[in-house]
Formats: C-alpha cells, sequence, structure tokens
C-alpha cells in the first residue's frame, strides 16, 4: 500500500516555490486559449473525435496497420510492458545498437524501459532536458510535460557538477543549459538508434506525429537510422483531417504556446533507414470497457497537473506512479486500487482539473467514483469504522447531545492527551473551539427564562 500523504509531507517543506511555478504555467495557459474564440468548441470537437475513435477503436487500429505498412513503417504489437521492452531490444540487437537516444516517452516510463536496457548493456540517453536532468540525478519524471520542475536551478547545478563536470557553484541558467548541450550533442553523433513517443497516430494515412520543443527528437531520428516508436493504443486519431484539432490545443493547454515549437509527422522511413512502432496495450484494453474509459481520451498535455490545488503542493513523486495529478490518480487505481488506495483522496473534488482539461474528461467525477472502490480497501478498515461511528452519532439526537458534552469537557484535559499519535486528525490539526452552550441549550435557557 503507497501513502500519498506522507510522501506529500515530506515534499512541501523543500520545495515552497513548487506551486508557484505551476501557477504561472497555469496562467500562461488562461491568457493562450483566450487568444482563440473557438477554444471551447474545440475542446468539444477533440472530446467527440477522441469517443468516437475509441468506439471504433479495433477498425482504426487496423486501418492504421494496413496503412502503416504499406508506408513501409514495420508494425509490432505488445500486450503489455514486459513484451514491449523485450521486442525493444530484440530491435536494437538486430541492428547491433549499443547506444539509443530518447526523447521523451510517459509509455517508455510506464513500461520501464530504461533500466531493462541499461541491464542488457544498452546505453539509453534520454535527451529532453528536463528528463535528462532527473536521469542523472537517478530519479523518475515529476511531471509529463515539466519532467524537473520539482527541482531548482542549485540542485541542477549539483547534479550537472557531479555527472557533467560543470563548475561547482555556478547557478547560471545559460551556462547550464550549454553543458547539458555539449553533452547531449556527442550522444546524438555516436547513437545508433533513435526511440520516441507518439503524440498522435493518424489511421487513414499510416503516419504519426511527435510533438516536442527542443527539436530533441528530430535531432535524433535525423542522425541514427533506426528510429523506433512506442504508441498506446489511446494515441489513434481517424485522420490527418482531425490533427489540427489537437495541435491547436495541445500547446496552449500545456506550456501557453500557441503550438509546440516542433510537430513532426513521419510517414515512412527515410533511405537507408528503418521506422519500427510498437503498438502497446498494457491495460488499456480493459480501460476502454469500464468506467474509467474517458481516461483514454487524454493527451497528455498536463494541464490537470498545473491547476490542481493539491498536486501543485505536494509534487509528482507523491503519487508513485508514471503519470501523477488528477489523470495520473485515475491511471493508477484502475491499474491497482489497492495499492494506490490514497490517490483518489489526494483531490479536493474543485472540479478545476475537468474544467482546463482540453478533451473534456471529467477527471474529479472519475477520482470520486475510484474514491468509492478505495473505501473498501484494507488500508481504510479504521477511517471506514470511524466513519460508521459518526453517522450513528450524528443521526441520534440524545448521542450527538452527549458528545458535544464529552468533547466540551474534553477540551479541559491536558493537550498530550489530545495530541498525539493515536489521534490521527490532529497531526496537521488543530481542533475547533466548542463553545459554552450549543445553541440548542442557549434557545432552552432562553425559553424557560421566558415562562
Amino acid at each position: 500500500m503507497y501513502n500519498h500523504p506522507q510522501k506529500a509531507k515530506e515534499f512541501i517543506p523543500k520545495a515552497p516555490w513548487h506551486n508557484q511555478a505551476l501557477s504561472y504555467v497555469r496562467d500562461k495557459r488562461d491568457k493562450a486559449i483566450k487568444s482563440i474564440d473557438e477554444f471551447e468548441a474545440l475542446r468539444d470537437s477533440a472530446s467527440k473525435i477522441k469517443e468516437h475513435t475509441l468506439k471504433h477503436l479495433g477498425y482504426y487500429l487496423q486501418e492504421f496497420e494496413q496503412n502503416a505498412k504499406a508506408n513501409g513503417i514495420e508494425i509490432l504489437w505488445a500486450k503489455d510492458a514486459n513484451e514491449h521492452n523485450k521486442k525493444v531490444l530484440q530491435i536494437l540487437k538486430r541492428h547491433n545498437a549499443s547506444c539509443v537516444v530518447k526523447s521523451k516517452s510517459m509509455l517508455t516510463e510506464e513500461c520501464g524501459l530504461n533500466p531493462y536496457l541499461e541491464k542488457a548493456n544498452i546505453e539509453v540517453v534520454d535527451t529532453d532536458l528536463g528528463e535528462r536532468i532527473v536521469q542523472l540525478a537517478s530519479q523518475p519524471p515529476s511531471h509529463i510535460v515539466l519532467p524537473a520542475i520539482h527541482l531548482d536551478k542549485k540542485d541542477v547545478s549539483e547534479i550537472f557538477h557531479k555527472h557533467l563536470n560543470s563548475q561547482k557553484g555556478n547557478y547560471d541558467e545559460e551556462y547550464l543549459t550549454k553543458v547539458a548541450r555539449a553533452n547531449l550533442r556527442a550522444k546524438f553523433l555516436k547513437a545508433d538508434a533513435s526511440i520516441t513517443g507518439v503524440n498522435f497516430a493518424l489511421a487513414k494515412e499510416g503516419g504519426f506525429v511527435v510533438c516536442t520543443n527542443e527539436g530533441n527528437a528530430d535531432m535524433g531520428t535525423s542522425l541514427a537510422p533506426i528510429h523506433i516508436a512506442s504508441m498506446g493504443i489511446e494515441k489513434l486519431i481517424p485522420s490527418l483531417k482531425e490533427l489540427g484539432v489537437f495541435t491547436r490545443i495541445l500547446a496552449r493547454s500545456a506550456t501557453g504556446q500557441a503550438i509546440t515549437t516542433y510537430t513532426t509527422h513521419f510517414f515512412k522511413p527515410e533511405k537507408n533507414k528503418k521506422i519500427y512502432l510498437i503498438i502497446v496495450d498494457n491495460k488499456r484494453s480493459d480501460m476502454l470497457h469500464s468506467k474509467n474509459q474517458q481516461a483514454l481520451k487524454c493527451i497528455r498535455c498536463g494541464a490537470c497537473m498545473n491547476t490542481c490545488p493539491v498536486y501543485k503542493r505536494s509534487g509528482g513523486h507523491s503519487y508513485n506512479y508514471t503519470i501523477p495529478g488528477p489523470i495520473g490518480t485515475i491511471l493508477a487505481s484502475n491499474k491497482e486500487i489497492t495499492k494506490y488506495a490514497s490517490l483518489p483522496f489526494a483531490c479536493s473534488l474543485c472540479a478545476s482539473c475537468s474544467n482546463v482539461c482540453p478533451s473534456k474528461i471529467d477527471l474529479h467525477h472519475q477520482i470520486y467514483t475510484n474514491r468509492v472502490d478505495a473505501i473498501n480497501q484494507p488500508y481504510y478498515k479504521n477511517k471506514k469504522t470511524t466513519l460508521k461511528l459518526m453517522a450513528k452519532v450524528f443521526s441520534n439526537p440524545t448521542l450527538l447531545k452527549y458528545a458535544f458534552k464529552i468533547y466540551r469537557l474534553s477540551q479541559k484535559l491536558p493537550k498530550k492527551l489530545i495530541y498525539n499519535r493515536f489521534n490521527i486528525w490532529t497531526k496537521d490539526r488543530v481542533m475547533p473551539h466548542m463553545p459554552q452552550e450549543t445553541f440548542e441549550e442557549i434557545y432552552k435557557r432562553r425559553a424557560d427564562a421566558n415562562k
């Protein structure tokens, strides 16, 4: 059982600026969407396109495979993370590849691809700057778009000094960027293969699209002779015609840009090069037929994280899942509710996430339904018993009257008897002050005086 409250408590004092940093990104998003009058109409369209595609997913997957193969792209299928990793390794061994450059891909993070390949003596280099920072720090990303948002420039400086031999104590952002660039350029030039994710796959055209802001995916795929793309089955859309809807809402929702700096289309391999596309299920089919089906509409923009009051304060690592925040809560709960039973309660149900989601997933309702399931887990046995007792007291006027009297008397007890490790409620709270008289007692006293 994973304990989100404990991990959140450990993180909050370490990064007081985290909330402000994410709030800044949320503000940029708000300004960006106001630049186009039709943003809400685009959200409606994106939602309908995704719902249609998911409803006919089998058809579109077959159409995509047929057209991609006709374009010269080799298609492979993987039912789970282990099968995906095995297929990637087989491809690399087939081409005697020993060094791989990888652009940001939450699916490969989900599958644990990096450690799997490293065990097979394959050098894997994450080339997104944020991903490279957390890779050097031996940490998972804490955000799907801003993977190193939990670190400040002093942390980055220390990481680079330790691993890239940069100047100790030099916190200048431009200097640190140049250090990373020099290191990565050498890796790009020697790479035998490039691995990318897939933002959108086009069934009719048999191609796929990768969106980045740093150009690292383009550099990797341009220089390396082998391109391996990993794609979840939910990344499909019917055709190029629908793509414009998503490219207009993705960057605006994620970082407040009109469009990602690089939006690269892959339809066929260049001469003397190979493109392998691995289509991964990894329990997505199960979700397709569950009450969490809408979560498959996610386009991985991170907007729900940037607005979530809990995520902004507790950080991504407190969720202990590949994808944190509201959408991560749904995905983790759907995958293993017993292990992640605390995550649905890491939510205020404020609905801000649902309001900003570009594909209109009703995130807070999904989290609430998972919360109903989570309360039946062993982790909440004591809480459930307490809630039942409270319900009994509050539904019985006589019991409630005596409870008030007992609580009033308890305020006179030494604080150590109230604030201790056995009273979970008071760990982060102060017990409310009980007035000397309840409303009922005041009313009765005044009524008696007027007789």
